[in-house]
């Protein structure tokens, strides 16, 4: 029988967009909990509660179909409100990635929100105003609570050592869930296609690239596993599928991830945003849509591999969500 916590026995949400990536974040749960009995007012998330590690988790997904920058700060507000113990989260999912000459991002890669340039790890990047100097972007986002910065830290010390939980993630979740093996799996060098920038799709009929030329020569890695790749996210509330404004954002920002709501948090709920790179954000994003639930996985297996590096004091160091929201 599953056991059946208070809700204030949790103290690290988990933030999601849709139900593929409720999906993986589940399966990286160590053990799962029964379903809370009582929730905040108004409170319409959809929850999955369990333990990775040393530290209860709450799972948290907005509703079907509610999505961007305001949606995700809604449904941190209304989490932190049922679970008042909250110390901190991250939000997982999928995204854009932007290939540079400083990061060989492939699809499947994972991206993750660190304070980088003169940014704090994610930029909001449709904020600003009009000048007669053209558009002049204003204010700034929070960077990420010292706990999830500390375990990054240590993450990236252990790979150096030779250190990685996310294969070993990956292929239990493909071992415990039949329905993941194929779908959730690595989608071959071959279905990795980056064109140039400004290369449009070339089939309006179709989603699928079957008749876009041009594909960039990118030799196949020897190892398959994910890259994670550490700096700033660009976040704002439309989606990009325009290569030449992709790669203006990795010059302008030294951007490795584009997403549509991770803007809506930062200044609230302190956390760190994991994205798994499902498509190059350009013309043809549709047509690399196989590689969605891959990335997912990808995704949140680093998740895990974060929280499960998280020390316990830190947690119990860190200010309460509610507080930090409120203030």
């Amino acid at each position: 029988m599953a056991s059946r916590l208070e809700n204030a026995a949790y103290t690290v949400g988990w933030l999601c967009t849709d139900h593929i990536n409720l999906a993986t974040a589940r399966a990286m749960l160590d053990e799962e909990h029964s379903r809370p009995q009582t929730l905040g007012h108004l409170d319409d998330n959809n929850y999955v509660l369990g333990k990775i590690g040393l530290h209860n988790v709450v799972i948290a997904c907005a509703p079907a179909g509610v999505r961007g920058t305001v949606s995700a700060s809604v449904a941190a507000t209304q989490m932190v409100s049922s679970f008042p113990k909250i110390r901190f989260g991250v939000l997982v999912g999928t995204g854009g990635g932007i290939p540079s000459d400083d990061h060989d991002i492939r699809l499947g890669d994972v991206a993750v929100s660190i304070p980088h340039r003169t940014f704090s790890g994610v930029v909001q990047f449709d904020l600003g105003k009009a000048t007669p100097s053209g558009f002049v972007r204003t204010g700034s986002l929070n960077k990420p609570p010292r706990a999830l910065l500390n375990a990054i830290s240590q993450v990236r010390a252990n790979r150096e050592m030779g250190e990685n939980q996310v294969p070993q993630y990956l292929e239990q979740l493909r071992e415990h869930f039949d329905a993941m093996a194929d779908a959730y799996t690595y989608q071959g060098h071959a279905h990795d296609r980056l064109f140039p920038p400004d290369y449009p799709h070339s089939n309006q009929k179709s989603a699928a690239c079957t008749k876009c030329k041009g594909v960039k020569r990118r030799s196949a890695r020897k190892d398959t596993s994910p890259v994670i790749h550490y700096g700033t996210i660009a976040s704002s509330n439309k989606i990009i599928e325009d290569g030449l404004q992709r790669d203006q954002l990795a010059e302008e920002f030294g951007a490795i991830c584009v997403e549509t709501e991770a803007a809506g948090l930062m200044d609230n709920f302190p956390c760190v945003v994991i994205r798994g790179v499902c498509n190059y954000a350009d013309a043809h994003r549709k047509g690399a849509d196989g590689w969605h639930r891959y990335a997912s996985a990808t995704a949140a297996a680093f998740a895990k591999e974060l929280l499960q590096t998280v020390h316990a004091h830190d947690v119990v160091d860190a200010p309460l969500a509610a507080d930090i929201m409120s203030g």
